[in-house]
């Protein structure tokens, strides 16, 4: 005699995480990194047709204008939104935050972030151009050298003082850029945004994360499929994708779900909200599922770790940004 095994699901719409600031963020929301502004109009107004309520950009991508006008678009009412941004690296000057906070707002035609984030805890030359590079593709540091823990201040004073962000959080930090600035703040950050998937657990940010209150979102949680990193894969001593590994295929199977569902519903059993990228309807509603996994397949999933970083500050900015903390 054979017996069936069913294994339930959560219903996405209804699956949030609390923020240290008694904010909610829901847990499955749509990156928007390499999506182009056309492509991102459309991407948003589907996915917040099917019930994403939880949109991620940042001023880099150059696309908070068409995430704007697919959000105004869309009828669904700007309250029901958790909307982030992030600060880019050029305007970390204390005078230039809040400008640059502006620029966002107008762009993406609202009053407030939900979240805003500090994108890398890099300062960049201020200037027109987002992203200065020199003759050997590296970016330009700002000649003031300013501190990322001078930049959060700027952040904690829009906080504090304006309707602006109802959360201000940190980017792609390390453990010891977190614990300086932990050691050198007034306002812990509301969260973490970190590439997190089964290759790269980041145990470390987590616990740490977790100690003091800082809720995780993983973006990139397919990892290598993520098209930018494709040239780091021999150097991490990876071959082949996340998604065709087969202890994910083989998790898959059991839930009869994809191997994208999979990786999504991992990083939630994990505790951490997740920005899978799309702009494609059919992937941006697959995406858009929550499994219950068992433990022992959350532990099967974390085993899989090689600590493989794939976007990292010195592949970014150049070796000169390396972290040093």
């Amino acid at each position: 005699m054979t017996t069936t095994q069913t294994h339930t699901q959560t219903n996405p719409t209804e699956k949030y995480f609390m923020l240290n600031t008694g904010t909610t963020i829901p847990a499955i929301g749509l990156g928007t990194w390499l999506a182009e502004p056309e492509q991102v109009k459309n991407a948003v107004k589907e996915a917040l047709k099917i019930g994403y309520r939880h949109i991620d950009t940042a001023t880099i991508y150059g696309n908070e204008d068409s995430i704007g006008d697919a959000i105004q678009e869309s009828g669904v009412p700007r309250s029901e939104i958790f909307l982030s941004s992030k600060l880019w690296c050029n305007s970390h000057r204390p005078e230039d935050v809040l400008p640059a906070l502006s620029k966002s707002l107008e762009k993406l035609k609202t009053d407030y972030l939900d979240m805003y984030y500090m994108h890398w805890p890099v300062a960049l030359k201020p200037g027109p151009e987002l992203f200065l590079k020199d003759e050997n593709g590296h970016g330009v540091a700002d000649p003031l050298g300013t501190d990322y823990v001078v930049t959060w201040k700027a952040m904690e004073m829009i906080f504090k003082e304006t309707k602006k962000v109802r959360n201000i959080g940190v980017s792609n930090f390390t453990v010891g850029q977190l614990n300086r600035l932990l050691e050198n703040s007034e306002i812990v950050p509301a969260a973490t945004q970190i590439e997190l998937h089964p290759y790269d657990t980041r145990g470390d940010i987590r616990e740490l994360a977790k100690d003091h209150g800082i809720h995780v979102t993983a973006y990139s949680p397919f990892g290598n499929l993520n098209p930018t990193y494709k040239d780091k894969l021999k150097e991490k001593g990876i071959e082949g994708r996340l998604i065709d590994d087969p202890v994910v295929r083989r998790i898959a199977e059991k839930y009869n779900a994809t191997p994208n569902q999979i990786l999504i519903s991992f990083q939630i059993a994990l505790g951490n909200s997740v920005i899978p990228k799309s702009v494609h309807a059919e992937r941006i509603r697959e995406n858009f599922t929550i499994k219950l996994l068992d433990v022992e397949d959350v532990f099967a999933l974390s085993k899989l770790n090689k600590n493989a970083q794939f976007n990292t500050a010195e592949g970014t900015f150049g070796p000169e940004f390396a972290p040093k903390e």
